[in-house]
């Protein structure tokens, strides 16, 4: 059994991450592995990380073949998808299917921070051009 404290949106022993490799893609996101990545959680087949987003940031407009499962529990923005840009607020549940063309946008004044559970063994993000 395993505890991982935390302090508001940080965690106890759990290092902050840049989103991805510095580009231009996306702006004012962290990331945070809370669980299923280390040796000792070898059982989960899956991975539960933290994004936030600043005011005004936004993740990489990409899609994949893997499906994501996105608990929002901080703030509020908008999901950007294909055509559609829907808002999304604290504890609204978002499922992202395989190759949907996906972006999280903290653009409503304050962060924007979710759960996002996926595969651990997955494929890489392809970016789609805008």
């Amino acid at each position: 059994m395993k505890v991982i404290r935390s302090d508001g949106f940080r965690w106890h022993e759990v290092a902050e991450r840049a989103y991805t490799s510095d580009d231009d893609s996306h702006s004012g996101v962290t990331r945070h592995h809370l669980l299923g990545g280390k040796p000792d959680e070898a059982a989960l087949q899956f991975e539960t990380r933290y994004f936030e987003v600043a005011p005004g940031g936004h993740t990489a407009l990409e899609r994949h073949q893997h499906p994501h499962a996105v608990v929002v529990i901080r703030g509020s923005g908008s999901l950007v998808g294909g055509d559609a840009c829907v808002g999304i607020r604290a504890f609204d549940c978002v499922y992202v299917a395989p190759d949907d063309v996906h972006q999280f946008k903290a653009d409503r004044g304050e962060p924007l921070g979710f759960l996002c559970v996926v595969d651990r063994q997955r494929d890489r993000p392809i970016l789609v051009p805008t």
